[in-house]
């Protein structure tokens, strides 16, 4: 693994110089962020699996230890607030000594509600951020979750520094490994949960740990968009295998998704299809397009697949224009990627958090951004055969130009996405993904 020590250096750099911004908008002197709480489950004493502020995360790679708290003011050195109380029951995280440790003042915690002691006196120029109002509240915060402060950090979010972006390769490295994996499993006719767990110990991170949860999709599983169990039953019959799996690196995320076919079908011939079309999109990210154009293209590809492959009766622009493909691609193209999987701000006109909608017609679509450089993207067209939408279908006027028998064919299949993780420089594109080896078959 990279030390990633010189690139950290000029991150902390840009973060200190975004908060100054931030502040100043204010009209404050600085940010108090908090890394976030346990939460108990109701009626219970066991604890929801924690997860972290990614304003904190944003600042250094403490993923796992609840109640830690950042001072920053864009000026002077941070100030980490290291949680290690005097526990028997859990681990107490061990002194930090790792990359980062330098670029902060560090003093620890031994008991969590005695925070106070370390934050500033007077906090009525000092602004909250964090998810627990209530405790921001009984320490006398006055300002919380200011806009114009997190609207700023979250337009500044969308461009990633060296380390951001070394981070990102990283989480791409172990996720691609673990789709391999997580293949293999297929072709050996494992479970969905026998799979999932292949890919968990290909990744080594549980469940708690990669960003998001698992969609390990057999066969008629594959035409729902956010299936999330695992059946542990392997099918009878083995047709499609959707995949879409990541895995995170000092709380950065990968989001890949693959689609294979057990079987010699046309099907295969469908996913080399929209595999090509994956490529042909994410070429066109380039600095200065509208992403609502990548989202159009999209639909214009998918609707010349439809054609190719006789699901509709009906040139590919008719198809578009009868507003057809919405009914096999109803999600968005795909989004910013970085400290969350959706990153932040992708429906923003402007730092000042004026809003930038999607189009009517493209509803899902979770960025609108203009394209710029050192920004990172999915690209994940989708093809379904969506119970519900086809019912839809089948019931409008648009009915008679699908041809339903070779929907009966396909319908089995479930459905097909592919999603790669785009870097966009100024001269050209890093496919993070593809650059790994992780095709399509």
């Amino acid at each position: 693994m990279p030390s990633h020590s010189a690139s950290y250096a000029e991150h902390i750099k840009i973060l200190q110089a975004r908060t100054l911004e931030a502040i100043q908008r204010e009209s404050i002197d600085g940010l108090i962020i908090h890394s976030g709480q346990g939460k108990v489950m109701f009626l219970d004493d066991n604890y929801y699996p924690y997860t972290v502020n990614p304003q904190f995360k944003a600042w250094l790679p403490i993923v796992d230890n609840p109640c830690c708290w950042l001072v920053v003011n864009g000026t002077d050195k941070p100030k980490l607030i290291f949680y290690r109380p005097e526990d028997f029951w859990h681990k107490v995280p061990p002194e930090p000594t790792e990359f980062w440790v330098e670029h902060f003042d560090i003093v620890y915690l031994k008991q969590a509600n005695a925070v106070e002691k370390h934050l500033p006196y007077d906090k009525i120029k000092y602004a909250y951020v964090g998810e627990y109002i209530e405790v921001a509240r009984a320490l006398g915060f006055e300002i919380i979750n200011p806009d114009r402060v997190l609207n700023y950090l979250h337009w500044q979010r969308a461009y990633k520094t060296d380390y951001e972006l070394e981070c990102m390769r990283q989480a791409n490295v172990i996720a691609v490994g673990a789709h391999r994996a997580a293949k293999a499993a297929f072709y050996d006719q494992k479970s969905e949960f026998d799979i999932n767990n292949a890919y968990l110990r290909a990744a080594r991170q549980g469940d708690n740990d990669v960003p998001y949860n698992n969609i390990i999709a057999l066969n008629e599983n594959a035409s729902i968009l956010h299936y999330m169990q695992t059946n542990t039953d392997a099918p009878a019959d083995f047709r499609t295998f959707l995949i879409d799996a990541g895995a995170s690196y000092h709380g950065y995320a990968a989001d890949i998704t693959r689609t294979y076919c057990a079987k010699s079908h046309e099907f295969t011939d469908m996913i080399k299809a929209l595999d090509a079309l994956t490529i042909k999109l994410g070429d066109k990210l380039k600095p200065g397009v509208s992403y609502v154009e990548i989202q159009i293209a999209a639909h214009t590809g998918i609707a010349q697949i439809l054609q190719d492959f006789g699901v509709v009766n009906l040139s590919a622009q008719d198809c578009v224009e009868q507003q057809i493909t919405q009914t096999f691609f109803p999600h968005g193209v795909g989004h910013f990627l970085g400290l969350q999987v959706h990153d932040v701000a992708g429906h923003a006109a402007d730092d000042r958090g004026t809003p930038n909608p999607p189009p009517e017609e493209h509803p899902f679509l979770r960025c609108t951004r203009t394209i710029e450089a050192k920004q990172v993207f999915t690209i994940e067209p989708g093809l379904y055969f969506i119970d519900s939408l086809l019912t839809k279908l089948k019931g409008s006027e648009q009915s008679k130009y699908i041809n339903w028998n070779v929907i009966d064919e396909f319908k089995p299949f479930g459905g097909i996405r592919i999603e790669d993780n785009i870097i966009v420089h100024r001269e050209r594109n890093e496919n993070m993904t593809r650059e790994l080896g992780l095709e399509s078959d």
